[in-house]
């Protein structure tokens, strides 16, 4: 890490809340745990006495059969924001520039500059038509946070390449990536994929995920992780998550039945981003990107830092998504049950009259 850089780097805002009287559409959680979470959690309590075998052998072994790579090519961290962090520190140097897509997560632009890096802004949609020639690395979020869209699996791969021919590492985020049925970039040479639980298996506060990357790319990550990364409860809760199969499928069906619901019957009153053709889908993602200049009469007149306030009034938490790069009149929101997602349609209408 650079220490000017260190200095004169903000932190980022996130969503999510910890008011248990609000329900919460701000971060994109699922709303369940897979069944024997608490159980293996327990059971994991009385181990971290001593401290955890550092090859991780059980995690590393789900974690290679959910992201269909080789369990030498996975390096367990705490949480996919500390896998970008290794990516990062591994191949960015001061003044190195990377390729970043925008409006997406915060948090790349600010491990970049944390190392002493330059991030060079592209359109999300357009990010795989860049050249990667002249940069260090280059970041894509897929399905892509806030507006849940995906990049083409084989557009995807082709910008890998490209990236690989150009000596510049390729990132893939895909925290979103269990909700749909695309294939994972890991095992890709000259990629380093980020994985964590939080999203997914609904554990934030666990901490557990990992990156994927192989050969010397691989090595150098293995390396630099620190020492004891996961601890016992994190490993072995989340070899036990990454094994349910039943509970992903699930999931995937809940959330695109509801996400469609949710857009159909918000469609009136905001824009709803929704892209259509190559390279991107429609959202594959637990999260629909609402514009408020998008809707019917009167559209436009609510700021997102009045929606939000009124919401909340009202006991919803929804994310204020101006914070995002390029977006100045959006709004966020989760997918969760039908019976919470309901409330929020009721909260939302009644807010917007």
């Amino acid at each position: 890490m650079h220490p000017d850089s260190v200095r004169e780097t903000d932190r980022v805002p996130h969503g999510g809340s910890d008011d248990p009287d609000l329900l919460e559409f701000s971060a994109n959680t699922n709303p369940h745990t897979p069944e024997g979470v608490a159980e293996v959690y327990a059971d994991a309590l009385g181990a971290a006495r001593s401290y955890p075998n550092d090859d991780y052998p059980e995690f590393r072994e789900a974690a290679a059969d959910f992201a269909d790579c080789d369990p030498g090519d996975v390096v367990p961290t705490p949480g996919g924001l500390a896998a970008l962090r290794l990516a990062f520190a591994a191949r960015v140097s001061p003044g190195d520039s990377v390729l970043v897509p925008y409006p997406s997560f915060g948090e790349y632009a600010r491990e970049i500059r944390l190392q002493g890096g330059d991030p060079e802004f592209v359109p999300h949609d357009e990010l795989l038509d860049a050249d990667p020639a002249d940069h260090a690395a280059a970041v894509v979020c897929n399905p892509n946070n806030p507006t849940g869209d995906a990049y083409d699996p084989d557009a995807l791969r082709e910008f890998a390449v490209r990236c690989r021919e150009a000596d510049a590492l390729l990132v893939a985020d895909e925290a979103f990536l269990g909700f749909t049925d695309r294939p994972s970039l890991a095992g890709s040479d000259g990629v380093v994929v980020a994985r964590s639980l939080t999203k997914l298996f609904g554990l934030p506060g666990l901490r557990a995920g990992f990156a994927a990357a192989t050969g010397d790319l691989g090595d150098d990550l293995a390396t630099a992780r620190r020492a004891w990364s996961l601890g016992t409860p994190a490993a072995r809760v989340g070899a036990h998550c990454l094994g349910r199969s039943a509970f992903v499928a699930e999931t995937r069906e809940r959330v695109r039945r509801e996400r469609a619901r949710m857009a159909d019957a918000l469609r009136d009153d905001f824009g709803v981003y929704a892209p259509d053709g190559p390279p991107l889908s429609a959202s594959s993602a637990p999260f629909l990107l609402l514009d408020l200049r998008g809707g019917g009469p009167g559209s436009g007149e609510q700021s997102p830092a009045e929606l939000v306030a009124a919401a909340r009034e009202r006991g919803v938490a929804v994310r204020d998504a101006t914070t995002f790069r390029g977006l100045d009149s959006h709004v966020r929101v989760a997918v969760r049950t039908p019976d919470e997602n309901d409330r929020l349609l009721e909260v939302l209408a009644d807010v917007r009259d």
